[in-house]
């Protein structure tokens, strides 16, 4: 009683102070915005309606897409563009890992809080794989590698792993839409045995799975890419660049991005894409020559090139293979003079006449020219900013 007589007298002072009617006049003070009588805890939002808290589909990170997908391979160059464009329309993404803690920690970022889940796995337990696919609606399979190591061969990373998850993803009952991603060339005449073993994979898992869907992309250019970025980086060590054969295989670089957003045009559809084979090459066909022409442009020096015939290539990047399982430690892994990729590069790599591609999926390809290869920026020797014009390269020596 005390506490709100001195709460009255408090008001009445102020009503009648002299000092505050000139502020009245401009500012008008409403009894209510004293806070006598208010309720202390009323809102003041005004009730516009009922309906769902949560807004589902509606496109944004903080959305519920009601995709739960697992993805394998997540971690690795094509992963993290996979996921940030799951994330990005408010899926959860669970993150199989098998390496450090650090493996993962650049994707959690991508997606709202709680929504991209790490899970740690074993590629050679099956239930290991069970537990990260339990709850899942949507697989990929982005699991693949160029070259072997002492723990794992080509045949077991790039076929036997994608069968596995194909039969596990059968068995699930749940799994709405599985991708796997292939190479464009796979073929079981291929003279490269990755190329080989990823065509096996495709008949395995369309077997096992046949709703899977099949993405071919060709070699995948981007930030983190393993062809560029490499060719840069010798050619600013050595000031030449090693071309295998002549320079003149064809093949047909695509724009990471693109691919990631093919599969995701895949998740998109109507389910027309189930069953279906993509071969997903770039908007151009580059030769050798012709892309390493395009990266010495890009980091502004002048091309020097070493052209070395495939036989003598392959003398070269032989004793790997031969030491790898014969020695007591791991072997560096290749670089440029990677046996496999050599073998591969014997024979064009192009998208097939009748091949379903980009188009079929309403996805028109950057080109190579211009904004996807300007990360190679980096590479230049006087700076990001260095030579904005042709004229402006390294001066040869």
């Amino acid at each position: 009683m005390m506490q709100a007589g001195w709460r009255r007298s408090g008001r009445r002072f102020l009503e009648q102070s002299p000092a505050l009617s000139t502020l009245k006049s401009i500012y008008p003070l409403s009894s209510s915005e004293c806070g006598v009588d208010r309720p202390r805890y009323g809102s003041t939002v005004a009730v516009k309606g009922t309906g769902h808290l949560i807004r589902k589909g509606t496109g944004g990170r903080s959305s519920v897409s009601g995709i739960v997908a697992t993805v394998f391979g997540a971690t690795g160059f094509l992963g993290r563009y996979v996921v940030s464009q799951l994330a990005k329309m408010g899926s959860q993404v669970l993150v199989p890992f098998r390496g450090s803690e650090d493996s993962h920690r650049h994707l959690k970022l991508m997606g709202d809080l709680g929504q991209i889940v790490p899970m740690k796995y074993n590629p050679r337990d099956e239930n290991s794989i069970k537990a990260v696919m339990a709850k899942s609606n949507v697989v990929f399979n982005l699991i693949g590698r160029e070259y072997e190591t002492r723990n794992y061969s080509f045949e077991e990373v790039n076929h036997a792993m994608a069968e596995q998850l194909a039969v596990i993803a059968k068995e699930h009952g749940g799994i709405m839409r599985f991708v796997q991603v292939s190479c464009l060339g796979a073929s079981s005449s291929s003279p490269s045995r990755m190329l080989r073993a990823k065509a096996a994979a495709e008949e395995a898992v369309l077997r096992q799975f046949p709703e899977a869907t099949i993405m071919k992309p060709g070699i995948m250019i981007g930030t983190e890419d393993r062809i560029l970025n490499r060719w840069a980086q010798f050619a600013k060590k050595w000031s030449f660049l090693p071309l295998i054969g002549d320079g003149s295989t064809k093949i047909q670089p695509v724009y990471v991005i693109d691919v990631a957003a093919a599969i995701m045009a895949s998740l998109k559809d109507d389910g027309s894409s189930m069953g279906k084979v993509y071969e997903l090459g770039g908007p151009e066909v580059y030769t050798l020559h012709q892309l390493a022409e395009l990266m010495y442009d890009m980091i502004r020096e002048w091309p020097r090139y070493v052209k070395i015939p495939f036989p003598i290539a392959k003398a070269i990047a032989t004793p790997r293979e031969l030491l790898l399982k014969k020695v007591p430690f791991p072997l560096p892994n290749p670089d440029i003079f990677n046996l496999d990729q050599i073998n591969s590069f014997t024979v064009d790599t192009v998208v097939s006449d009748n091949a379903l591609t980009f188009k079929d999926l309403g996805i028109v390809p950057h080109k190579l020219k211009g904004y996807p290869v300007e990360y190679l920026i980096s590479y230049r020797k006087g700076g990001p900013s260095f030579g904005s014009t042709v004229s402006e390269r390294v001066t040869a020596e």
